[in-house]
């Protein structure tokens, strides 16, 4: 939607079910706990109830989540949400593009996080042969530490088929779940950190997170002028047309409106870090 009006914000929603893999202290489902780098990311509660733990710079905390309810938490906050039954969330996420672009860092294990190979090797998710990248054209570093925002794979099934919606590819989930438990191992450990030393244990997780997303902070730097920096330019310009008391500017202002629409991608919900999901490509 480059030539289109940039969507509310510069933000981009999807559609989370959270998963129903038990975890010890979950017996009803538990995501991956992560943080995001740039991005502060929104659920608005749909459906079902649950909760989402957040560990960071206050802190813990544990959120209850119900419909009705909304909680947002900014970049070095990390989240893991807990499914009591049927969760599911409207997940909005600032900066549109990059969540999908990989600004996400799941709590790994020390070990884990000091290297970018292993990083990549332990967040990645089985390819579908034959399927597209999850954003088309853009890379897909999603696929490596893909955000609660990112594109659908390639299994089989149509978004408005409840059977199609929830298809299982039994290799991706089990890739999933596995990369689940290891962030959850990690997370475990500086949950205790946070309790015993204050924020200060994270700062390690924060300099091993900057380290694994800063080669493509420039890259993003571009996708964010297209949404969010675009936007606020036009705002800014739309300010100055109508305080300008000249009608002739404010009218071309106006002139210059237009309209979106955009589906749901088709295909399975995504295996993403906390859930299945269903997205919009509102970029």
């Amino acid at each position: 939607m480059v030539n289109g009006p940039v969507f509310p914000g510069g933000t981009s929603v999807s559609h989370l079910r959270v998963y129903d893999w038990p975890a010890p202290d979950a017996p009803g489902g538990s995501g991956t706990p992560h943080l995001h780098t740039t991005s502060t990311e929104a659920y608005v509660v749909l459906a079902g109830h649950g909760r989402v733990e957040t560990l960071g710079p206050e802190g813990f905390a544990s959120h209850q989540l119900a419909p009705g309810r909304i909680v947002w938490f900014s970049p070095g906050v990390i989240h893991r949400a807990v499914n009591d039954g049927g969760l599911e969330v409207l997940v909005v996420m600032s900066n549109a593009g990059l969540p999908e672009a990989g600004d996400a860092v799941m709590t790994f294990p020390p070990d884990v996080l000091a290297s970018a190979d292993a990083y990549r090797e332990a967040s990645a998710l089985p390819e579908v042969v034959g399927a597209p990248g999850p954003w088309g054209d853009v890379e897909a570093p999603g696929d490596v530490a893909p955000s609660d925002t990112s594109g659908p794979s390639g299994i089989s099934g149509l978004a408005g088929d409840p059977a199609g919606d929830m298809a299982e590819d039994p290799a991706v989930a089990a890739a999933a779940r596995a990369r689940r438990d290891l962030a959850l191992e990690g997370y475990a450990a500086l949950r205790d950190a946070v309790e015993a030393s204050g924020p200060a244990a994270l700062e390690p997780l924060y300099t091993a997170a900057a380290r694994l997303v800063g080669s493509r902070a420039e890259q993003w730097r571009d996708l964010w002028t297209t949404t969010v920096a675009r936007a606020a330019t036009e705002t800014d310009e739309a300010l100055a047309a109508l305080a300008g008391r000249a009608p002739a500017t404010a009218v071309e202002h106006l002139m210059g409106g237009a309209v979106a629409a955009t589906e749901a991608r088709p295909g399975a919900r995504r295996y993403g870090m906390c859930g299945r999901l269903r997205v919009w490509s509102t970029r």
